[in-house]
């Protein structure tokens, strides 16, 4: 993929596929560490020991639309030609964890992308659910957690259009604060 923010799109649509009401996603950028951590947790079903196993083989998929699930290969693939590695974690009735690490500076990262728009689509696409989602850089960071967002909206949606306004200028103006975009 050319974006990292779209395989983080990809793992969250599993987790989503995986009926998950939770979903923690992570981005953390160390120059001292001279390290990309993305991790993205959901309390869905989970995959089979089978499952776990076969996942990163880009000719395994649960999905019926297609033969081949390309998303954690290919995410798998990205963090390690930048000298970094990948990790998933999964366990039936509890959810799956993946966590990837780049180096940040190495010439190979993909660029992160436009993770702003992913975690707004994620979101506001997906008002049902759970998001919270954490951005730090240098030790500077902000969090997004729809569940405070919806106890103060008392019972409007994330997907209104106002709110989705909003949740689009909340990620861009606390990005903007922070001053360091990977």
């Amino acid at each position: 993929m050319e974006e990292l923010s779209l395989n983080v799109l990809d793992v969250a649509q599993n987790g989503i596929a995986a009926a998950a009401t939770l979903m923690e996603i992570s981005v953390t950028a160390d120059s001292g560490e001279d390290s990309l951590v993305i991790e993205i947790k959901d309390n869905g079903r989970g995959m089979t020991p089978e499952q776990l196993e076969s996942v990163e083989d880009p000719f395994f998929t649960t999905r019926t639309t297609r033969p081949v699930g390309l998303g954690v290969p290919l995410f798998k693939m990205a963090a390690e030609q930048s000298g970094g590695r990948f990790e998933i974690v999964s366990k039936q009735g509890t959810g799956t964890a993946v966590r990837a690490e780049f180096g940040l500076t190495h010439i190979d990262r993909v660029p992160l992308g436009d993770i702003n728009s992913t975690i707004h689509t994620l979101v506001t696409f997906n008002p049902g659910i759970d998001f919270v989602y954490s951005y730090t850089a240098d030790g500077a960071g902000f969090t997004l957690d729809t569940r405070e967002f919806k106890e103060i909206l008392e019972g409007v949606p994330l997907d209104n259009p106002e709110v989705s306004a909003y949740i689009k200028e909340y990620l861009i103006e606390n990005m903007k604060e922070i001053g360091f975009e990977v």
